[in-house]
């Protein structure tokens, strides 16, 4: 999630979250920029109950024109508090404080400076009955604003970067008629089924339990103050969660987490989570969108491209487009977005999305800038790093295809003969396979990138390649596992992660060489195998996720999802890998391969079993894939 310059000044030390890659506190000279641009002020907006929103306005000093209105709703913090106290910058990006804006930023219902009660994603009314929700919230702050706020030229359009674009994605559902156009990026809109929290029913421990810890604590009354971080020990996260003995231990630093608790007492996709899905309710849209996303972005990449593709389906007359860059979460705003750990971009995507996409598009629907029209996806092919423009997403010429598990290892676009057979390990959940090599307390933004080498080379995790490619081959649109499994349990998780081999002689043209020629540094991508996607299905919501059902030990099962979108080049001589295996520490928590409510596990729960993955002719496991061909468009 991400939090603004005050949290990450109390909380990132502690947290150590992605997303928490705000500026700390405003350099001096920055903030007397925006001062000397802008005036502001701090007001309380009523709501249609009576609660009243902290709402801060920057206004610019230069009069003679009307200015459209620029909005981000937030639960973290619109610090600095006080009138006379600026932050750094204003917008998005420095281009938008130049131009000039009406820029307002508020804190949400229950948070911060805010009256009222703090609902996490709070339903909407459709969902809970209530008098009041996110989007009700939002058209009554608009409407406020267009009323009392001079040198406005009546437009608003908002923005924000993960639960702040929540609000923004409920907020184009307010239907105020001044709203012209939302950017929401990395948006939550399922905290069950694959945002932040959870990937199909299995729980993202240390994003999640960090997250909530700090943010989920109680706020009696109004405070500009942030509380107590939750302190460790230790920076080894693989050690502090495997301690614990089980998720449930997690509730004796939770006492005063009220959403904490919830979230464990409610395991699976019932109705406290069903109000909680966004998707739904994106119907009839009016605002132009921009949804904003990046592909290697741990939090909210499946928020994106839902928002995405349910406006599609559900709002097909809203003006309605995509961004897809090569960014970790918020990497957009909060970097150059040239690489993340050691893979190369080649370029300064942020900067470029920044001012030839995101500034046009309000540009365009805010102060009626004649831009170029916008294509319906303009998304970062990865691995031969270069921009797409394309009129739809995924890609309408993609061809299906599926890559089946061989025997030996080998992995083709052929199904297995009767030569198939199958491969087995023993998954211990107290030896977990670690999800990155390196020791991290929270959940590394680069481990989306990482290299798998290590997880290959343990018994528990199963290796299938091609070998090395003759030719490209483009890969966009989601990914589609289908395997054929067995256990001695009655529960297991399955992850699959697609991995791009790079040759054991390639040169990353970034990397310098130093000293004599005998004491050189090896080239660090040299055989690199790095993370292209990688995704869990809980095994026991294989068919539902509503209605979780045991494994019969040792019976050969269908267990099939779909995984996130990918647009990736594996260039020619690089191979095509796929690694399956059972545990992925401390990033999910751990099953304990018995059929039951994991959160109530006790420590002698946890059982070791033996899983079985089938390839063979009458069970062909593999991942579905979609292959592109420029030529083909």
């Amino acid at each position: 999630m991400s939090l603004i310059r005050a949290l990450r000044a109390a909380l990132l030390p502690v947290l150590l979250l992605g997303a928490l890659t705000t500026p700390a506190a405003p350099p001096a000279a920055s903030a007397a920029s925006v001062r000397e641009q802008y005036d502001k002020r701090e007001v309380l907006i009523p709501m249609r109950d009576g609660v009243k929103l902290f709402t801060a306005i920057y206004t610019p000093r230069a009069t003679g024109q009307a200015y459209p209105i620029l909005l981000q709703r937030t639960p973290y913090s619109v610090a600095p508090y006080g009138p006379e106290a600026y932050p750094d910058h204003l917008g998005p990006s420095a281009p938008f404080q130049k131009e000039g804006f009406i820029f307002v930023y508020q804190d949400v219902r229950g948070r911060k400076m805010s009256e009222g009660d703090f609902v996490n994603m709070r339903p909407q009314r459709a969902a809970s009955g209530a008098a009041v929700d996110e989007s009700t919230d939002t058209y009554d702050t608009i409407e406020w604003l267009v009323k009392h706020v001079e040198h406005t030229n009546g437009k608003v359009g908002q923005w924000g970067i993960s639960y702040p674009a929540f609000y923004t994605a409920t907020g184009m559902l307010s239907g105020h008629p001044a709203l012209k156009a939302v950017s929401p990026q990395a948006p939550i809109v399922d905290w069950f089924q694959g945002d932040d929290f959870h990937r199909n029913g299995a729980l993202w421990l240390p994003h999640a339990f960090n997250f909530m810890v700090n943010f989920g604590k109680p706020r009696p009354k109004p405070t500009s103050e942030w509380g107590t971080p939750f302190h460790r020990t230790t920076s080894d996260g693989y050690a502090w969660f495997l301690r614990l003995g089980s998720t449930g231990a997690t509730r004796q630093y939770t006492q005063d987490v009220a959403f904490w608790n919830e979230m464990l007492d409610h395991p699976d996709y019932d109705a406290f989570w069903q109000a909680r899905n966004l998707r739904p309710h994106l119907k009839d849209v009016k605002p132009a969108v921009l949804t904003v996303g990046g592909w290697f972005d741990a939090e909210n990449l499946f928020g994106t491209l839902q928002v995405f593709k349910t406006l599609g389906r559900q709002s097909p007359a809203t003006d309605s487009h995509l961004v897809m860059g090569p960014w970790f979460h918020g990497g957009w705003e909060r970097s150059k977005g040239d690489h993340l750990g050691p893979v190369q971009f080649g370029a300064d995507t942020a900067t470029w999305f920044q001012a030839e996409v995101l500034f046009p598009f309000f540009m365009q629907h805010l102060k009626g800038a004649k831009e170029p029209a916008l294509p319906k996806a303009t998304v970062f092919e990865t691995g031969a790093n270069r921009w797409r423009q394309l009129d739809a997403w995924p890609p309408k010429q993609a061809r299906e295809a599926r890559l089946y598990l061989q025997p030996h290892g080998g992995l083709a676009f052929t199904a297995p003969g009767t030569e198939g057979g199958a491969d087995a390990f023993v998954s211990d959940p107290a030896k977990p396979v670690p999800f990155i090599e390196k020791v991290a307390i929270g959940m590394p933004k680069d481990y989306m990138t990482a290299d798998q080498r290590f997880a290959g080379r343990r018994p528990d995790v199963l290796v299938f390649e091609t070998g090395p490619l003759s030719e490209d081959l483009t890969l966009a649109g989601p990914l589609q596992p289908e395997l054929f499994v067995a256990t001695t349990g009655t529960d297991a998780d399955w992850v699959v992660k697609l991995i791009d081999v790079y040759p054991d002689d390639f040169r990353n043209p970034d990397f310098k060489e130093g000293g004599s020629p005998w004491d050189r540094t090896p080239n660090p991508m040299g055989g690199y195998q790095q993370l292209v996607r990688g995704e869990v299905m809980r095994g026991k919501y294989r068919d539902s996720l509503e209605k979780p059902a045991p494994f019969v030990p040792g019976q050969p099962t269908r267990v099939a999802w779909s995984m996130n979108d990918i647009f990736h080049t594996f260039r020619k001589g690089h191979r095509v890998m796929v690694q399956i295996q059972s545990t992925w520490f401390p990033l999910m928590d751990r099953n304990p391969q018995v059929f039951m409510n994991i959160n109530d596990a006790k420590p002698g729960d946890y059982q070791k079993a033996t899983h079985t993955v089938f390839h063979d002719a009458a069970r062909p496991s593999s991942l579905g894939v979609n292959v592109w061909s420029e030529a083909r468009e």
